[in-house]
């Protein structure tokens, strides 16, 4: 069997793709070489009352960029098109693109509903606003599709733990030595050191920023939330305690805390699952506080509604910590959970260990940001307004502040998702946390790096991978930023 070409029969479209990114880039530099060079350009005022400049240099410039852009763009759509409609003919990028087919309809769907319904969305459909905002929610959910149809296998063409004779390290496109039935025939992305399926290992990769990076970074806010709205509401001695834990927390390294919180003689000694049990029940009392501070006035609706959430949420939180019916589990003592036949789950100890590292790491941050916040929203007329009601004052921190803070929270909780990412990356990277053989992006770039000046395909998918959902990230903050200021 051939090898696979990286566009096959639909090589004609190379010479197109690379005229447009020419244009793109000498317009972009044209463009910063112009505004520093040219003077600003004369406005004239329409008869409507808007402002347009004259046609000059700039426009030019201006024009080029926009149309080379949307020519690399609808190329780009091209590619993925007819690699889909052709698969292995149109060489590799033919057959990635047919395997990310759930990926493709799964974004159309979303986007075509979104917009379609995004004036009843609130801030979310006044993403659809913003280019930028809408180009980072593709990236973003581009890998979140790809973890979730990762993790069911629909897209991924190996086991990524698998090692087939011949492989290692082959360039992508390389077909199989043997194949048997119903195995993928070429390893598209090439094989790695120990001749695994890169591709199949950054397919999985993403499942495992997709589980861990936003929910650590939700518990981290719920932590943060919990803590840092009364720190700031009430201030005076509680704010200078829990300010100072903050800093102390804060005054560690960041990778210097990973590594003390991840190596094997601080995991074995149980300390990780003692910070679960305590970091995991503050979700469980945001929740709790919420409910009642809302329906305090109602008893008997509030009671049985907390009796029955906060039992369910106290049921996943036992589950969560437990592993095999024990919270702790040591070599010289145990501390039993969960029977096993209602512990609903499982969480590795490799990746528990790195969730609670991450949620640790995070809260201090997520603290001092949202006691700033009610320390400036406490002042406002509409909380001086709840106070003359009588209402309590966990309603007007959670009901009244903390509303009023989501535009902060939100744009910070998209970068923060971002920031986790890179920590996952780095702990994979050194290989602290997560099993040697664990296919996430970190340590796969560690790998591949070994190799890196004879073989760039083991290391460069994954590093893409990270740097994609990054950027995805930061793009996305920067549109729910734009778009929430204009509220």
């Amino acid at each position: 069997m051939e090898p696979l070409t990286w566009t096959g029969s639909i090589a004609f479209l190379n010479p197109l793709l690379a005229i447009a990114l020419a244009l793109m880039v000498i317009s972009i530099l044209a463009w910063i070489l112009a505004s520093i060079i040219l003077p600003e350009p004369q406005m004239t005022v329409n008869p409507d009352g808007t402002l347009t400049s004259g046609s000059g240099v700039r426009n030019l410039i201006q024009t080029v960029l926009r149309f080379s852009f949307l020519a690399s763009v609808g190329l780009g759509v091209a590619y993925i098109v007819l690699g889909v409609l052709m698969g292995t003919s149109a060489g590799i990028i033919g057959a990635m693109s047919q395997q990310f087919l759930p990926v493709w309809l799964s974004l159309v769907l979303l986007y075509a509903m979104s917009i379609a319904f995004k004036r009843k969305l609130g801030l979310y459909g006044k993403l659809f606003d913003s280019p930028i905002g809408m180009i980072g929610f593709g990236l973003v959910m581009f890998w979140v599709f790809t973890g979730i149809f990762g993790a069911l296998d629909l897209i991924v063409t190996h086991d990524p733990l698998s090692q087939v004779s011949g492989m290692k390290n082959k360039v992508p496109g390389t077909p199989l030595p043997s194949i048997e039935d119903g195995e993928y025939a070429w390893y598209l992305l090439g094989g790695d050191n120990l001749a695994r399926d890169v591709f199949s290992r950054m397919v999985k990769g993403a499942w495992i920023v997709v589980q861990i990076a936003p929910l650590a970074t939700m518990f981290a806010f719920m932590v943060g939330i919990t803590l840092g709205l009364p720190a700031g509401y009430y201030g005076a001695r509680l704010d200078t305690l829990l300010s100072f834990l903050a800093n102390l927390i804060l005054a560690f390294p960041v990778i210097l805390l990973f590594y003390l919180l991840v190596t094997p003689e601080i995991v074995a000694t149980g300390v990780p699952n003692y910070m679960a049990a305590i970091l995991f029940i503050f979700p469980i009392i945001f929740l709790g506080v919420l409910l009642n501070s809302r329906y305090y006035t109602r008893p008997t609706f509030r009671t049985p509604l907390l009796i029955g959430v906060l039992g369910v949420a106290l049921w996943l939180y036992l589950s969560l910590i437990s592993t095999n019916g024990y919270i702790v589990n040591t070599d010289n003592y145990s501390i039993w959970g969960l029977p096993t036949y209602l512990d609903l789950f499982d969480v590795p100890g490799g990746i528990l260990v790195v969730f609670v590292s991450v949620v640790f790491v995070n809260s201090p941050t997520v603290f001092r940001i949202v006691r700033g916040l009610a320390m400036d929203i406490k002042t406002r007329d509409y909380v001086a307004a709840a106070q003359t009601r009588g209402e309590g004052p966990w309603y007007i921190m959670l009901w009244e502040i903390l509303p009023n803070a989501r535009g902060p929270l939100i744009v910070d909780f998209c970068l923060r998702i971002g920031y986790t990412t890179i920590l996952l990356g780095t702990l994979g990277f050194f290989g602290l946390g997560l099993p040697p053989e664990s296919p996430d992006w970190g340590s796969t770039i560690n790998e591949g790096r070994k190799l890196l000046s004879i073989y760039l395909h083991p290391a460069l998918p994954p590093a893409l991978a990270l740097l994609s959902l990054v950027l995805g990230l930061n793009l996305l903050a920067d549109g729910l930023r734009e778009e929430s200021l204009k509220d």
